[in-house]
């Protein structure tokens, strides 16, 4: 029973430092900025993959959009920077779900410690599908458009979207 008791008096002054720590602003708020971080990037993201859209479909698709007219004018030759960057904003934004995950899963074995746990998954689905979305986008168009990036960049694009979409699978 002494035993007992220590490790409980033990595992309560964790409990309490755990709490201590996390405590100093409340964690909706830092839930909250994140959400609203990862939505900013994904709108920066979904703008990219219109550009790339707009750019590759030509100046007829781009007239029914004043914001990408403007930004459609440019020449084919940037084709390949644009798709790079989308390419590069998507694997950021991958990250960022990855963390999530990882914040998730400790939460989870935390939990076992008594501590709380949301177990919603919902946000978590919900990143995971806009990511495989805009991969999907990505990926047809990079493969529409394999004739003006390059023999060279091609292959090298389709990695890395590859091991976008792999590495959210198997998280």
């Amino acid at each position: 029973l002494r035993l007992v008791s220590v490790l409980r008096a033990i595992l309560d002054g964790e409990k309490a430092a755990v709490l201590k720590r996390d405590h100093h602003l409340p964690l909706s708020f830092h839930r909250r900025q994140e959400e609203l971080k990862f939505n900013v990037g994904l709108q920066r993201l979904q703008h990219r993959v219109r550009q790339i859209q707009a750019l590759w479909d030509g100046p007829t698709a781009s007239l029914q959009d004043p914001q990408l007219k403007k930004e459609a004018k440019a020449p084919e030759s940037e084709l390949p920077t644009l798709v790079l960057e989308a390419v590069k904003e998507l694997e950021a934004a991958k990250q960022q779900v990855l963390k999530r995950i990882q914040i998730w899963k400790r939460q989870q074995q935390l939990a076992g410690n008594g501590a709380q746990f949301e177990e919603n998954l919902a946000p978590l689905q919900k990143r995971c599908e806009n990511l495989v979305e805009i991969h999907f986008q990505l990926h047809q168009q990079v493969m529409g458009a394999s004739a003006e990036l390059g023999a060279e960049l091609v292959p090298r694009l389709q990695e890395r979207l590859n091991e976008v979409l792999s590495s959210l699978v198997k998280r």
